[in-house]
């Protein structure tokens, strides 16, 4: 979580166990809706690097093999707040990035962060500032 002037709030880490990258970005979805409510965020603007997941939250039917996490998303998104969705691209999130890849040298569970170590603020100053990176597209 970052103010909206990009200042660390809270972060988390998580260890699921295993099962796929989808779910494992719909647990990262729960898990962050969660903290923000919790911590009082009442206007939210969430990002993903998952056009798939995205588009699972707008349109997964209840015979999806996911559904049940989408469902419990959609249920956080109808609470009394503001929550906008957006799909950045993989290079404009290297601060969840590293933050997912800590998960899993941690035991299974949710990890709170109340303060960020050195490689997190290192990321987070970066997504900030708009660190240029290369992305190849095969045309």
């Amino acid at each position: 979580m970052r103010g909206s002037d990009g200042r660390f709030l809270k972060a988390f880490t998580a260890n699921l166990g295993g099962g796929s990258i989808t779910r494992a970005e719909l647990a990262g979805i729960v898990y962050g809706l969660d903290l923000a409510w919790e911590q009082g965020a009442r206007k939210v603007i969430l990002q993903t690097d998952s056009s798939t997941t995205k588009n699972l939250i707008d349109k997964a039917t209840p015979r999806h093999t996911h559904f049940t996490q989408v469902a419990e998303i959609r249920q956080r998104l109808n609470r009394n707040w503001t929550v906008r969705i957006d799909h950045v691209f993989r290079e404009a999130n290297f601060a969840a990035d590293y933050l997912a890849s800590v998960g899993h040298s941690r035991s299974i569970g949710v990890h709170i962060l109340d303060r960020p170590d050195t490689k997190l603020l290192y990321w987070l100053m970066f997504d900030r500032v708009g660190g240029e990176t290369p992305r190849f597209v095969l045309v």
